[in-house]
C-alpha cells in the first residue's frame, strides 16, 4: 500500500534528464519513451527501441515483460486494447478483449429461482473468459511491428527464466496469499521458491513454467498459446475446475482491428477505443460537454468545476449502461449521436449548476434525453505512439491458474451484466447490450487514448481502475488540454468519480478540501472517500522541439518512465 500522502508530495523525486529512468516524476527523451507499471519492464521497452524497434515493438515487449514482473494485472491470461497512431497521424485500434466461451448462457450465474449466485461470476472457473492478450499482441506485431517476433518476446522469457528482484509490492501480495486460513493453494504457492519458502524482498524470483509457456509463444506465435501443448493444458485445467473453456474456444479466438472513436477538443483530436470498450464513447461525450463550459468562471477544483464534471460523468455512464456492448452483437448502437457536438449541447443545457441530478435505477436515457488493470504508453523517435491497456479484471484475476503454465487466469466474465433486466441502485446493471452470449466480448471501461495535435501524437495516456478508468483518463486529458498542466501534475491532480449508479461521488481523500466537500453536499451530492484512483501512465510530445516527457503515477510505487 502506498505511503499516505506520497502521491502528491513525491516520496521519491529523482530528476535525471535524457536517458535515465525517473520514478513517479517527469522524465525526458528525444529518441523514445516507455512508461509502465514496472520500471524494469519499461527498461525492456526502451532496449527494444534502441535495437531499432518501433513503438509497437516496445509496447509488445513491455506487455510480455509485465506478465512476468506485474502479475496482478500484466498478463497472458487476460485481454485488453491498443490505440496506435503512426508517424503520419493515421490511427487504428486493436481489440483483444476476452470472449465468453461457446458454452456460455445469459443465465449461467443464476440459481433456479433466477437469483444471482453470489461470487459465481467473479471467483470460480466459470468467471474466466477466453484470453485475448497473446492474439492481440501478435496481431499488432504482424500488422505494424518492425523487429522479429522472437526478439520482442525473448526479454520476458529471460526475466522469467533467470529471475528478477522480488519487490515490496509483490511481497505484500505474497504475505496476503500465504496468510493463515488461506484456502487458495495455487496463489499460496505462487510466490514461493523451489524449496517452497516464501520469497523475501530483493530475493531472485524465477518462474520456470511461465518461461516455458512464453517460449512456445516466441517460437509459434499465437498458435503457441491457442493451439498445441498450451491449449491442451488450459482445456484440461478448465475441465478439472468446472470451467467451460475448451480447445475449440481457444482455436476460434481472434483479435480484431477496429476504427477508433474520434472526437475533438478546442483544436485537438482525441482517439480512443470503440466498443466493446465504453471508454472512448464516454470520454468524447464528456469532453464535448466540457468544451461548452466557461472555465474562466469555473476555477480548477472549485465546487462548480467538480459539480459540472460529476454531472458529465453521471450522464455518460447512464448512456454507457443503456446502449453499449460488443459491436458484433449490437449493430445499432447510437455511437455517432453519443459523440456528437449537438448531443452534448442538448445535455449541457439540462445540467443545473446549482443542484445535483438524481440517478434512477429504473430509468436510463429518460433521466436526461476491478479491480486491477495496467496501462503502458510508448512512443518512438519517428512519432509512432501506442496506448495499451490490458487486464485480468480483479487484482490477480480469478486467482486461479495451472502450475504447469505459470500464469493467472482472468475473471472477466464478471464484466457482463449477470441478471437480465435487473438494474439496481448499487450499480448492478441488467440492460440487454452487455448480457452474456457465446463468443461475445464483455463491455469494458478501459480507455487507452491518444490525443493528436497537427497530425502528430501530443498526449498518450491510460490507467487501470475498473469503472474509474474512464473518469481518471477524462480528467487527466482535461487537465492537459484545458488547464495546460504538465503531464506529471495532470496525473497527480485530484480525481473524482461518478458512474450514475450508485448515485455518489467518490473522491480522493487527501486532495479534496473540507469546504469544497461541504459545498458539493449542499448541491445534493453524496460523497464517499477513497485513498486514490487510478495509476496513470502518460507521455506528452512537443513535436516542434522533438522532446518527449513521460510520467508514471506515484500511486504505483514500482512504476517508471524511461526515455533516451
Amino acid at each position: 500500500m502506498p505511503i499516505p500522502n506520497c502521491k502528491k508530495t513525491y516520496c521519491i523525486l529523482i530528476l535525471l534528464f535524457f536517458g535515465y529512468a525517473v520514478l513517479n516524476a517527469q522524465t525526458y527523451g528525444k529518441n523514445g519513451m516507455v512508461v509502465s507499471s514496472d520500471l524494469g519492464s519499461s527498461e525492456v521497452g526502451i532496449a527494444i527501441l534502441k535495437k531499432g524497434g518501433n513503438a509497437i515493438d516496445a509496447a509488445i515487449g513491455t506487455a510480455f515483460s509485465l506478465a512476468v514482473t506485474h502479475p496482478s494485472a500484466g498478463n497472458i491470461g487476460g485481454g485488453g486494447f491498443i490505440v496506435f497512431m503512426n508517424s503520419e497521424g493515421n490511427t487504428t485500434t486493436i481489440d483483444f478483449r476476452e470472449k465468453a466461451p461457446l458454452a456460455a448462457t445469459n443465465d449461467m450465474y443464476l440459481d433456479p429461482a433466477g437469483n444471482l449466485i453470489d461470487g459465481s461470476n467473479h471467483t470460480s472457473a466459470m468467471s474466466i473468459g477466453v484470453p485475448g492478450t497473446v492474439a492481440g499482441l501478435y496481431l499488432a506485431h504482424q500488422k505494424y511491428g518492425k523487429l522479429p517476433w522472437a526478439a520482442i518476446v525473448q526479454p520476458a522469457i529471460d526475466q522469467a527464466k533467470n529471475g528478477f528482484a522480488f519487490n515490496w509490492s509483490l511481497y505484500r501480495a505474497a504475505a496476503y496469499f500465504s496468510k493463515e486460513g488461506n484456502t487458495n493453494a495455487f496463489m499460496d504457492g505462487y510466490f514461493r521458491n523451489d524449496k517452497g519458502v516464501l520469497l523475501q524482498p530483493e530475493e531472485n524470483w524465477k518462474q520456470a513454467e511461465l518461461a516455458k509457456t512464453l517460449t512456445l509463444i516466441r517460437d509459434k506465435g499465437r498458435d503457441g498459446f491457442y493451439k498445441g501443448k498450451t491449449a491442451k493444458k488450459i482445456a484440461a485445467f478448465m475441465k478439472k475446475n468446472n470451467g467451460i473453456i475448451t480447445k475449440k474456444d481457444l482455436a476460434k479466438y481472434e483479435a480484431i482491428e477496429r476504427k477508433p472513436i474520434k472526437g475533438s477538443y478546442k483544436g485537438y483530436d482525441i482517439y480512443s477505443m470503440p466498443p466493446p470498450s465504453s471508454g472512448g464513447v464516454a470520454l468524447v461525450e464528456m469532453m464535448n460537454l466540457m468544451e461548452l463550459a466557461d472555465f474562466k468562471t469555473l476555477e480548477f477544483n472549485s465546487a462548480g468545476h467538480l459539480h459540472l464534471v460529476a454531472e458529465a460523468m453521471r450522464r455518460a455512464f447512464a448512456d454507457r449502461a443503456e446502449h453499449l456492448g460488443d459491436p458484433d452483437f449490437n449493430l445499432n448502437m447510437p455511437l455517432d449521436k453519443l459523440t456528437s457536438k449537438s448531443f452534448a449541447k442538448k445535455r449541457f443545457q439540462e445540467i443545473d449548476m446549482a443542484r445535483a441530478s438524481v440517478s434512477d435505477s429504473a430509468q436510463f436515457g429518460r433521466l436526461y434525453d476491478s479491480e486491477s488493470t495496467t496501462h503502458l504508453s510508448t512512443i518512438d523517435k519517428d512519432g509512432n505512439a501506442v496506448s495499451l491497456t490490458y487486464t485480468l479484471e480483479y487484482s490477480y484475476g480469478s486467482q486461479m491458474g495451472s502450475n504447469e503454465l505459470g500464469f493467472i487466469f482472468n475473471n472477466e466474465m464478471g464484466d457482463f451484466n449477470p441478471q437480465p433486466g435487473i438494474t439496481k441502485s448499487n450499480g448492478q446493471i441488467g440492460s440487454a447490450p452487455n448480457l452474456v452470449a457465446p463468443e461475445k466480448r464483455m463491455l469494458s471501461s478501459m480507455t487507452p487514448t491518444i490525443v493528436g495535435k497537427n497530425g502528430k501524437p501530443y498526449l498518450v495516456i491510460g490507467s487501470p481502475g475498473g469503472r474509474t478508468i474512464i473518469n481518471t483518463v477524462f480528467q487527466t486529458v482535461l487537465n492537459v488540454l484545458e488547464f495546460n498542466m504538465p503531464i506529471d501534475k495532470a496525473i497527480e491532480a485530484l480525481k473524482i468519480h461518478h458512474q450514475w449508479l450508485p448515485d455518489q461521488i467518490i473522491y480522493e481523500k487527501y486532495l479534496l478540501s473540507p469546504d469544497t466537500r461541504k459545498a458539493l453536499e449542499a448541491k445534493g451530492h453524496i460523497l464517499k472517500e477513497r485513498y486514490n484512483m487510478g495509476a496513470l501512465m502518460g507521455i506528452t510530445y512537443d513535436a516542434e522541439k522533438g522532446i518527449f516527457v513521460g510520467a508514471s503515477d506515484s500511486a504505483q510505487p514500482d512504476s517508471g518512465a524511461v526515455g533516451y
